[in-house]
């Protein structure tokens, strides 16, 4: 797990813009850690971002910047930006265990979902409910909630629609190792 993840709760204040192959993507910072990082006009677009914002071109942004142009250039990021990811223990529990999922692979939401259960030592846990944490995961790309696919291969499921994320995994199956 990446050594710079922080948790908890933040009050967002500073936003930044990248123009990327699939639409405009907003990120969110707290001035330290990512924060949020989503696509315009996705589903629970900028959930976490407070009323109070600026656009601020911070450290932390030039190497989400980074990230996304080696991302998109089709080759793989080897760091990960420093993240700062809300919501609840067992949101952040999915996303975490989302970036265990290695570039080129998928994982079922119901392999997720075992993977999860083990985590918080449940007996089961309902592949719906992670779903619905996959849903709201406030870094995209970055945690790869794109990578989590239907019980039967199928694409399914993600805030960012269902193209983009079609797109990405082509993209992936062609990065270079």
């Amino acid at each position: 797990m990446n050594e710079e993840l922080r948790t908890g709760k933040t009050n967002m204040t500073y936003i930044y813009r990248y123009i990327s192959p699939l639409g405009i993507i907003t990120m969110a910072s707290d001035g330290k850690a990512l924060s949020g990082l989503w696509f315009d006009g996705q589903k629970h677009f900028a959930a976490t971002v407070g009323d109070d914002t600026d656009e601020k071109k911070l450290p932390v942004f030039e190497e989400v910047v980074k990230w996304l142009d080696i991302y998109f250039g089709g080759s793989v990021p080897r760091f990960t930006p420093p993240l700062l990811l809300s919501g609840s223990v067992f949101g952040r529990g999915v996303y975490e265990e989302l970036l265990n999922v290695s570039y080129g692979r998928t994982i079922t939401y119901g392999e997720l979902a075992a993977k999860i259960a083990v985590k918080f030592a449940k007996t089961r846990v309902a592949a719906r409910a992670v779903g619905n944490a996959v849903s709201r995961n406030p870094v995209a790309l970055i945690v790869p909630c794109h990578r989590v696919i239907g019980a039967k291969g199928n694409l399914v499921g993600y805030a960012g629609g269902i193209e983009r994320k079609r797109y990405l995994l082509q993209l992936e199956s062609m990065i270079r190792l």
